[in-house]
């Protein structure tokens, strides 16, 4: 284990001869950062940073108990009282302890049950902790915030939208994204794991095997409450069972029309910026074919659909319209194959070609900003 190793070549043999409460702190300490600094490499490969990484420890060891300060002001508000809880149900009642407990008035702000704050052993129950690194949130001025949670956590929302609700006076709003398991497969087979002997697959493992690009478009190719199955072969093939494949390929097809179109309209620019504006004035009028309508009308969509993804907090909402506008960018094409009439580039016809070309930016510019907001990357070319 890389921490032994650390702590070996550090310390020797010293740790064996202390008692625990001295060789405890030592060990703890190391583990934690390194196990920090594997987590923000990981985190780095997929190009995520986070500006703040919280430690439940420090609302307890800043000298300033956050959590007894947080209990204090509710207590002040009259949100905490000394009183009984029924046993929960389903559980035997055998296994409940009937005694009085400091609670949260938690049904005050639409909970099922007051809910405790203090253990039988004097120490704090989660929920307290919980508690206060929201307060803490709310007191540095964020008043939207959002929690994920996995799926065995679906009961623990309302006590924490209740708690967010009593510590910010009603002002601040609390968003709970649940989120189900990953399922690791390969060529449609369950890849083994197994916690107990140690034989698992890391997140930076998956992506150094398929690129950050794969991982970040897979993972938020799905409702966050939906279990996903990420097939280790499937997000390396090039066809439309790929959905990162199809959408960038898309962009990269569109910057190839581009290429080849200049055979016939050699003023068009090739930078992004230049080309868009000059393409401002294509006779788009001339563009009449259903397929061709279908397509603009799903540009259209765009800022209203990023619009409502941002105000849901839904960002699989960007990678459905994405996939959707390749799936029909690339059937047109495919179209025009077959239907000579309906190819972007028309010899015999410059205005149209700088129709159609206009019709193939607003693709290329869509794909391009949609895919940058998932944070992943959209090539001109793909081999």
């Amino acid at each position: 284990m890389p921490v032994g190793q650390a702590l070996a070549a550090e310390h020797g043999d010293k740790l064996k001869a202390m008692p625990e409460s001295a060789w405890l702190p030592i060990v703890r300490a190391r583990s934690i950062a390194m196990m920090m600094d594997m987590i923000k490499g990981d985190l780095a490969a997929l190009n995520i940073k986070h500006d703040v990484f919280f430690s439940e420890r420090s609302l307890i060891e800043t000298g300033n108990n956050k959590v007894t300060e947080t209990i204090d002001f509710l207590f002040s508000k009259g949100d905490i009282y000394e009183g009984r809880l029924p046993p929960p149900k389903g559980k035997p009642v055998e296994d409940y302890e009937d005694r009085i407990q400091t609670l949260f008035r938690a049904t005050a702000y639409g909970d099922d049950v007051d809910r405790p704050l203090i253990k039988s052993d004097g120490s704090y129950t989660y929920f307290a902790s919980d508690i206060a690194y929201h307060k803490n949130k709310i007191d540095r001025g964020f008043l939207d915030m959002i929690d994920v949670f996995g799926a065995d956590h679906g009961g623990y929302i309302k006590r924490m939208q209740a708690a967010v609700k009593g510590v910010s006076a009603g002002k601040a709003a609390l968003d709970v994204k649940v989120v189900q398991l990953v399922r690791l497969l390969r060529n449609g087979e369950p890849v083994k794991m197994s916690k107990r002997s140690g034989d698992f697959v890391t997140l930076r493992e998956v992506v150094d095997e398929v690129g950050s690009d794969a991982v970040r478009f897979m993972m938020l190719f799905r409702k966050n409450d939906a279990v996903l199955d990420f097939d280790l072969a499937k997000v390396l093939e090039q066809s439309k069972d790929n959905p990162v494949f199809y959408v960038q390929y898309g962009h990269a097809r569109g910057h190839s029309i581009f290429k080849n179109a200049r055979e016939v309209v050699p003023e068009l620019p090739e930078d992004d910026a230049a080309r868009s504006v000059w393409l401002g004035t294509a006779p788009v009028e001339r563009l009449t074919d259903p397929a061709e309508l279908d397509l603009l009308r799903r540009l259209a969509l765009y800022p209203r659909m990023i619009e409502s993804a941002a105000v849901a907090h839904e960002p699989h909402r960007i990678a459905f319209y994405l996939y959707d506008l390749a799936s029909e960018f690339h059937a047109l094409w495919t179209k025009g194959r077959d239907l000579p009439y309906l190819r972007f580039i028309m010899t015999n016809d410059a205005e149209i070609t700088r129709a159609r070309l206009a019709m193939v930016q607003g693709v290329v510019s869509v794909l391009a900003s949609g895919l940058a907001v998932l944070g992943v990357h959209a090539p001109t070319e793909m081999r």
